[in-house]
């Protein structure tokens, strides 16, 4: 997948891309776009990122007025929804929705910013919440972002996490990338496909 994160400058105070750039992008990939709204007020704009290509919408569950019913209207699109969970967000926020999501992405970071320091409580929450989805039966994909490097991505996984998004970690030091990779990956730069 490519993660993209999509700020508004008042959900979070950082700005960044928007509809159109994803449109441009999605021609150069075969890769799903995994796209995470960092928008308030969300529902306006869900068909918006669809059109442009998103394949999975992750959304924020104070980020508009009723839960579900933004859930509902993504996967009413033909596509995957998703809930992002923020540092202070308990894991008990997805039990009366478990059944209308299908990622659910933990914010160990506060969102806004890369080159944040991983916050270590995360991990207790990604166990929670990989006992829920062990428990509901439904195949959800537990996604970890924020601070995700090689010491952190190894903890994540180790508490149940499938899915990392990384960014600084991969993108520091120019033409470093594959190995990068390589290292959060836990192997040597060659198996970097």
């Amino acid at each position: 997948m490519i993660h993209i994160d999509v700020m508004d400058g008042h959900y979070v105070p950082n700005l960044t891309i928007g509809p159109s750039v994803i449109k441009a992008l999605k021609p150069h990939t075969q890769k799903p776009f995994d796209v995470h709204l960092m928008i308030a007020p969300v529902d306006p704009l869900i068909e918006e990122f669809v059109k442009a290509g998103a394949d999975i919408i992750t959304v924020h569950p104070d980020a508009g007025p009723h839960l579900h019913r933004t859930l509902q209207t993504i996967r009413s699109f033909g596509i995957k929804s998703g809930i992002a969970l923020n540092p202070a967000v308990h894991a008990d926020v997805i039990d009366y929705v478990i059944d209308d999501i299908d990622l659910i992405l933990v914010m160990s970071v506060n969102p806004g910013f890369g080159g944040q320091s991983f916050i270590r409580s995360q991990l207790k929450k990604i166990e929670t919440l990989k006992s829920k989805i062990e428990a509901s039966g439904h195949d959800i994909i537990l996604e970890v972002d924020g601070g995700v490097n090689p010491l952190t991505a190894n903890d994540c996984i180790k508490a149940g996490a499938n899915a990392l998004v990384a960014g600084s970690a991969v993108f520091k030091g120019a033409g470093t990338y594959a190995e990068n990779i390589s290292a959060l990956r836990g192997g040597p730069a060659s198996r970097v496909a």
